[in-house]
């Protein structure tokens, strides 16, 4: 296992390799646990200019231990939580056509490598980055669809059960005998509902973006890896994806 790694976050259509390894990383995680067909592991995502990724890789990039990505609402594809539960609920749609004029997203395709796992760096982490983004790029909420043992990293970085869809916030999903929580981050600029440890990181994270420090996971807190953050975004606007500035159709 490495001792030093790197988070890094692009836009999806900055980096066709990368992607590309996030991909098939995420899908033989997928694979490995017996599901073959979720939303969030399609390929197409690679080609959208809506999407950013976080990365956990090894400092030369040769090696990905795991990440997430966001994908932000931009009137056009379906966000994945969309796809996923929309024919078992389909107010999710007008949920996310609401707080879309704000500026709303995804925070999905979470997966880490067995190398990594319990350390936090593919699943505590790379969600805090997301969050440091998402402000970058004009969210101001976040929806996601959690597996039960990542609900609880979900409401460290302030996210609340969206019970307002399903069965008071789950479904059944992919499949019959797996149970999905939706989750909402609805302040993602005052971080007000976060664990006070996660949101003091993750306000630090949005002034230091390009930072190194030490990451212990809060389960295995005799091992340490220092961590150099690239979370700066250029070439972003944050209006770029607040719908109210668009011609959306109903």
């Amino acid at each position: 296992m490495e001792t030093e790694l790197r988070i890094r976050a692009f836009r999806a259509t900055d980096d066709f390799e990368t992607c590309l390894k996030f991909y098939e990383g995420h899908k033989k995680v997928l694979e490995n646990h017996g599901i073959y067909k979720v939303t969030s592991s399609t390929a197409e995502w690679i080609q959208s200019s809506s999407v950013f990724l976080i990365v956990v890789e090894t400092l030369d990039g040769s090696k990905l231990y795991g990440g997430a990505r966001i994908h932000a609402a931009d009137g056009s594809m379906l966000l994945p939580i969309e796809q996923a539960t929309s024919k078992l609920d389909p107010t999710i749609l007008d949920y996310v056509r609401y707080y879309s004029m704000n500026g709303t997203g995804e925070l999905c395709g979470l997966w880490n490598s067995v190398e990594v796992a319990g350390l936090g760096i593919g699943s505590l982490f790379p969600s805090r980055a997301a969050v440091v983004i998402a402000e970058q790029i004009g969210m101001s909420s976040l929806f996601s669809l959690c597996s039960p043992a990542t609900v609880r990293f979900n409401q460290w970085i302030g996210s609340r059960v969206f019970t307002e869809v399903g069965n008071n916030g789950t479904f059944y999903y992919p499949k019959l005998d797996l149970l999905a929580t939706a989750v909402f981050l609805d302040d993602v600029g005052e971080l007000s509902k976060a664990h006070p440890r996660e949101r003091q990181k993750m306000l630090y994270l949005r002034q230091n973006p390009a930072s190194s420090m030490a990451e212990t996971s809060p389960f295995k807190k005799n091992i340490s890896v220092n961590v150099h953050y690239n979370l700066s975004l250029p070439n972003t606007d944050v209006n770029e994806f607040k719908m109210r500035y668009y011609n959306r159709a109903s």
